[in-house]
């Protein structure tokens, strides 16, 4: 059980000096509370010899001041306790943000988005419980338990015999429950991370689900999710609803035995009055402690089983990332960041995704400053090959070379923040278009953005929005048309003034004479820059230094416009085909 909690040790040493503050605020909180029972049982036994008002007064402010120190400690412990909790979480939170930041783009193809969801937020709430009243419940317990014991066995070690007699049966069913308990509550975060995962699909592809009328569908789809995460709920509900009243049952027993054995005691002289009640009010006392163990378990099984479900993206490692090289003197260290000119080369490249091969026996070399288009029918590795580039996928070492230089030699960092990549499927985050563009150019100005704009042949039409710049494109840029938001993620390319720009069918929203407007704007921009766009127009391509025709995952053809047409094959095709579709569109 404890192997599970072994990730959040890191953070409870970062703490521990809190911790013990922690504890010595539980020692002294259930220190002055373990005395009230005594005091209670010698005021008894002294008003019992004669009530004055002195005694009185003096036996109540005993009491008051007990009951403020013991006040006072609790607060305390409260606020030292529950505040790590809260700080780990904080902690916790950001390290995982931070580790999920770092995953490469595979495990996001293989991960829901809701479950990941589930993680951060159910699951962390869940561990913060553990790592705070969890604690500190079990603390006082545990405090309160001893020294209630040690004063008991003084009182009278029968009766304290007789009173934790139900013990052992205690534990045996606290194991019994906790396990079973861990065992259904890691069942309800399996089925909260379904519902999450539904309802995010739901919330993100709304205009699907319109389109197609599904929306009664997935409403009744979405009720038997929730319905099964209920019925699960409610068996651990049931589960719990027995542990708490068993426990109290085994309690209430004790403190029957003892009030009988006790009055015996009493009756017979061998015990006093006082030392009956103050014994009584320890058994009093108990009742929470004992009640509390039960949601104790509860709140320690479902953390566990929280932490175990977080450690496992902890536990997920990045498939890229930068790579510590072997220098002559032995000592290992990262590269540098190297100047990058932009000259690529594929050599004898070769890529499998997921064991199926996509890219077979690529050679290609294209000089820094020169840009090179890449066409081909679907599926045949375009987008996998220029994927390589920004190392969103990894080819195998010596396959992809930057200026000569085997691409894992450049720091990851150093290596895309000389790329400018505008992928086929466009993303923008629900913040204003200036923020879209500036992405990851902290020291973007307005002029910068406004001609990166311009270069993607988009200022004029921000011009336009209600706010300009300062617009809100909504979630996904979902207050864009489609060639709105490719334009933007040019836009966004282009601001970073990238030594190599690729972009992947980043044109295919745009209408041919939108089209027109954006290259002869971006043949300026490409003026000294290696560029590499994929397309399926001949008029994007065209104009080329060089076109690479793609088929089945092999360069069959290369060369320029001219050259290719002279070859009559797939490119000639494809251009005649689209000769033919501009006729038809005239008549």
């Amino acid at each position: 059980m404890f192997k599970r909690l072994r990730p959040l040790f890191p953070y409870l040493k970062k703490y521990r000096r809190s911790y013990l503050y922690g504890t010595l605020s539980v020692l002294l909180d259930n220190g002055t509370w373990v005395l009230f029972p005594l005091v209670i049982g010698r005021a008894f036994d002294d008003l019992r010899a004669g009530i004055t008002r002195q005694k009185l007064v003096q036996w109540a402010l005993v009491l008051i001041a007990v009951t403020v120190v013991k006040g006072i400690f609790r607060f305390l412990t409260r606020w030292i306790v529950i505040g790590i909790s809260r700080d780990i979480e904080f902690d916790l939170r950001n390290d995982l943000f931070r580790h999920l930041e770092r995953l490469s783009y595979s495990y996001y193809q293989r991960t829901r988005t809701g479950d990941i969801m589930a993680k951060a937020t159910n699951d962390l709430n869940a561990v913060r419980m553990l790592l705070g009243p969890a604690i500190m419940y079990s603390a006082n317990t545990l405090v309160f338990t001893v020294g209630a014991l040690a004063f008991m066995i003084t009182l009278s070690p029968r009766l304290t015999l007789y009173a934790f007699a139900p013990l052992p049966i205690v534990s045996v069913i606290v194991q019994y429950f906790g396990t079973r308990i861990h065992e259904r509550f890691e069942r309800i975060q399996a089925m909260f991370s379904d519902i999450s995962a539904r309802a995010q699909e739901n919330f993100s592809g709304a205009r699907i689900l319109r389109a197609f009328a599904q929306e009664d569908a997935e409403i009744a789809s979405f009720e038997k999710a929730n319905k099964e995460y209920i019925r699960r709920s409610l068996r651990l509900v049931r589960l719990m609803g027995m542990l708490w009243p068993t426990l109290e049952f085994l309690l209430g027993f004790a403190v029957v035995l003892v009030l009988w054995l006790g009055g015996r005691e009493v009756l017979l002289g061998r015990m006093t009055v006082g030392s009956f009640v103050a014994f009584n009010t320890y058994m009093v006392q108990l009742t929470w402690p004992v009640i509390a163990l039960g949601w104790v378990i509860n709140i320690f099984q479902r953390g566990t089983a929280s932490m175990a479900r977080i450690d496992e993206i902890f536990q997920q490692q990045p498939e890229i990332a930068d790579v510590a090289f072997v220098h002559g003197d032995g000592a290992r260290s990262p590269a540098s960041a190297i100047p990058i000119l932009g000259e690529l080369e594929f050599r004898n490249l070769n890529f499998s995704y997921n064991g199926t091969p996509v890219l077979k026996g690529i050679n290609l070399t294209i000089p820094g400053g020169s840009s090179l288009a890449i066409v081909g029918p679907t599926g045949s590795g375009k987008s996998t090959l220029v994927s390589l580039i920004p190392r969103v996928y990894d080819a195998p070492e010596g396959t992809v070379l930057v200026d000569g230089r085997p691409i894992r030699e450049y720091p990851l960092a150093w290596l895309r923040k000389n790329i400018g990549f505008v992928p086929q499927e466009t993303f923008l985050f629900s913040d204003a278009v200036r923020e879209n563009i500036a992405f990851g150019v902290e020291s973007a100005t307005d002029f910068a953005v406004r001609q990166a704009a311009e270069g993607a042949n988009m200022a004029q039409e921000i011009e336009g929005f209600p706010e300009k710049y300062n617009t809100m494109v909504g979630e996904r840029g979902i207050t864009l048309s489609g060639g709105q938001k490719q334009r933007t993620a040019i836009a966004r390319a282009l601001i970073r003034d990238p030594r190599i720009l690729v972009l992947d069918d980043a044109l295919s929203s745009v209408d041919t004479y939108t089209e027109e407007k954006i290259l002869n704007h971006l043949r300026e921009v490409m003026r000294g820059r290696t560029t590499i766009f994929i397309s399926h127009r001949v008029s994007t391509v065209r104009n080329a230094d060089r076109i690479a025709v793609l088929f089945d995952g092999r360069i069959v053809e290369l060369g320029t416009h001219e050259e290719l047409l002279s070859l009559n094959g797939y490119y000639t095709d494809l251009y005649n085909k689209q000769l033919l579709e501009e006729e038809l569109e005239t008549v």
